[in-house]
């Protein structure tokens, strides 16, 4: 065995996956306005990781503390932060030259020292008439217990009031919740540019009109600020507590939890960022970061284009599935033949269009879904509440769990249990995490099921942006099984057995196990033996271990994982036989997949589980055989693209350098447009053979 590391730490993994988002901010090929909408999503996914990686292993260290054990997270935590500040620094950087592209495009993002007088005059109407109604300063006293106050998703302007050399604080909430972050500045006429303002620098700009005659100052200034907060909870166990009562208590203990960042403006004045600190009891653990004058850069997501089309992405307009047409509903066409669909070069209507048609046909009796992540406005929610108006039998199973989603899913739950649906809040301890629907329809006097398994939420807004597949099927054995789920769901003390569906954590484990050491056994008999494994994340060791077993015994591995990789690849006498890439572009990949080459009878499953511990052992989760060899193969051409992207494919390696995979003489291939232009062509041809297939309209004298 080597005695190079075997696993790389999954939160350096995970910074070191946020870096390829921060690539995609830097690669000069990237439409401009993209470019900028990519820091923010780097902005947002450093959020997370504070809130969730570095908040928990910050809770170890305290834990190891009041136990009086040592173990190497100190260490860690080091490494987590000065990865995470040279990623700030380089974020900096990008913006700063962003900035400066825009400017020759004639877009300019301005502050308020950069305001001609006319636009000052605008700037403050503005203000008095759209942003001070939502304004009201808190001054921060000895009394005051700032950490109840300030919000985990918010920036805020800390104010420095200062008289004789003394100094009182306030601070100011951005209300971007009521009004929007960029506000366009109108040019004087004949000027060909477009000038855009931060809500934060109107508020900078209208500090002395927002003071003036309640505090007495010589001078003013304003700096900013964010704080991150650990998004952990604890929840009250006491019996006369519900589930749902128990996770509002959790979100809202939420609003109050210590700390795990704080970022402040470069210029703060030491005495100001000390008692701010002092305020907020900012621990030796946790991270102090000096930053720029924006902060919550998040909102960049949404960065508007106020310029020409070629600023940002063409559109890749979602594709209708031709296997819907020529059918009288959506049923005949799923009992046809099994349908697969893969967001966004699909449209998720299919899925709402399937949904409202089961929620008002006279042969469907029930409805069975799980939800993890849906959208505020869902059409297929309101469907269900349509379906038992109907008289429908309708369950949904809801997640009241789902990190950053728990308020959501509580309202959704108490409209849908108004609404008289049939609403489950899952096992206790086990987070449903599965993606499954179940319609069960009479149809001559027997009862026929139809399913859908994926990879992805019923959330039609992420359907837009996220790769995913979704399987429709009328196979009984599958729609049996993922009955049965329900069934397990609704009592998971219940014996229940899984002949086709690996379903965690019931056999999701031991079915893995078995995949891979059918490839080992082919391997050993001189076989041809491969695995080609689609996941966000690799984390669990114990997989790990098996795939390293599998790469001794001369298994060739290949993977796309798109997020955290523990398996460190190309260790001689370890895991020579496993290549690793991540693809990150203008979609988010999504979808786990695996390919057993099974000595030339591929067996393929899509699934809603990474390759980590909780989603094996401690959730729900649903993998599912594709069965059909049309489709089988379909997937395995989609994957087979990533591997020969030279565009946007990064090596993973035990460095995490994230060097792009080498294009030589190769043609250029980007996996994602090339897969929409793959399906493209797939509905093309379906379309025309259900056209010759059809018999001919009788001509019309």
């Amino acid at each position: 065995m080597s005695s190079e590391k075997l696993y790389i730490e999954k939160e350096l993994s995970w910074l070191s996956f946020n870096e390829r988002v921060l690539q995609e901010a830097a690669d000069k090929s990237v439409p401009l306005i993209e470019r900028i909408r990519f820091l923010g999503i780097f902005s947002n996914n450093l959020d997370e990781f504070y809130k969730v990686r570095f908040a928990d292993v910050k809770r170890r260290i305290l834990i190891s503390q009041e136990r009086g054990a040592n173990d190497n997270s100190r260490h860690l935590l080091t490494k987590m932060q000065t990865k995470a500040l040279k990623l700030n620094e380089k974020f900096d950087e990008l913006y700063s030259d962003l900035i400066r592209e825009m400017a020759r495009r004639r877009i300019f993002l301005v502050n308020e020292h950069q305001l001609d007088e006319t636009q000052k005059r605008w700037i403050s109407k503005y203000f008095h008439q759209q942003v001070l109604p939502h304004i009201t300063p808190l001054t921060i006293t000895d009394d005051i217990d700032l950490l109840q106050f300030l919000k985990d998703e918010y920036a805020y302007i800390a104010v420095d009031l200062e008289k004789d050399h003394q100094s009182q604080y306030a601070l100011l909430e951005i209300p971007t919740d009521h009004l929007p972050r960029f506000v366009m500045v109108p040019e004087q006429k004949g000027k060909r540019r477009k000038t855009i303002i931060l809500l934060d620098n109107i508020i900078r700009y209208c500090l002395d009109d927002l003071f003036r005659g309640f505090f007495d100052y010589d001078t003013l200034n304003g700096y900013a600020m964010k704080m991150t907060r650990d998004a952990e909870y604890d929840l009250s166990h006491e019996v006369e507590y519900s589930l749902l009562e128990q996770m509002s208590e959790g979100v809202s203990q939420r609003l109050t939890a210590m700390p795990v960042r704080f970022v402040y403006e470069r210029s703060m004045p030491e005495n100001m960022l000390a008692f701010l600190c002092d305020k907020l009891k900012i621990s030796n653990f946790d991270s102090l970061i000096p930053g720029g004058r924006y902060h919550n850069f998040k909102d960049f997501i949404a960065f508007p284009n106020v310029g020409r089309d070629y600023l940002e992405n063409r559109p890749l307009p979602p594709m209708k599935c031709a296997d819907f047409e020529g059918f009288p509903n959506n049923f005949a066409a799923i009992k046809a033949q099994d349908i697969l669909l893969y967001y966004p070069y699909h449209t998720f209507d299919h899925i709402s269009e399937l949904v409202r048609q089961a929620s008002f046909d006279p042969k469907v009796l029930s409805i069975k879904i799980n939800i993890y992540r849906v959208a505020k406005n869902s059409r297929l929610m309101n469907s269900l509440i349509d379906a038992v108006h109907n008289g429908k039998k309708v369950t949904v199973v809801v997640e009241l769990q789902a990190r950053f989603d728990e308020e959501a899913n509580i309202v959704w739950s108490r409209l849908l249990t108004e609404a008289g649906v049939h609403v489950i809040f899952g096992a206790p301890g086990l987070k449903i995490h599965s993606k499954l629907l179940l319609i069960s329809r009479r149809e001559e006097n027997t009862i026929v099921r139809y399913a859908h398994i994926g990879t992805g939420n019923f959330h039609e807004k992420t359907a837009q942006i996220y790769t995913d597949f979704s399987l429709l099927t009328a196979d009984q054995e599958i729609t049996n099984e993922v009955r049965n789920v329900f069934g397990y769901i609704e009592n998971p003390y219940r014996p229940v057995r899984f002949d086709h569906l690996l379903v965690s954590p019931r056999n999701s484990r031991k079915q893995l196990y078995r995949i891979i050491d059918n490839e080992i056994v082919n391997a050993r008999e001189g076989k041809p033996a491969g695995l080609t494994i689609k996941v966000n994340n690799l984390v669990d060791k114990g997989i790990v271990n098996k795939l390293y077993g599998a790469s001794n015994a001369g298994v060739k591995i290949r993977m796309v994982i798109r997020g955290m990789c523990s398996l460190v690849p190309n260790i001689e006498g370890v895991s020579e036989n496993i290549q690793i890439i991540s693809i990150v572009d203008r979609f988010l990949e999504h979808p786990r997949v695996i390919v057993a080459h099974n000595n030339g009878d591929p067996q393929v499953y899509i699934s809603s589980a990474d390759w980590m511990t909780r989603n094996i052992d401690h959730r729900i989760e649903v993998s599912t055989p594709v069965r059909d060899p049309r489709l089988k193969q379909r997937i395995i051409d989609i994957i087979e693209f990533h591997f020969i992207d030279t565009v946007k494919a990064r090596i993973i390696d035990k460095e995490m350098s994230n060097q792009y995979v080498k294009r030589g003489n190769r043609k250029k291939v980007r996996s994602q447009l090339a897969i929409y232009d793959y399906l493209k062509n797939i509905e093309k041809q379906t379309r025309k053979r259900k056209q010759q297939s059809e018999p001919h309209a009788p001509t019309v004298p």
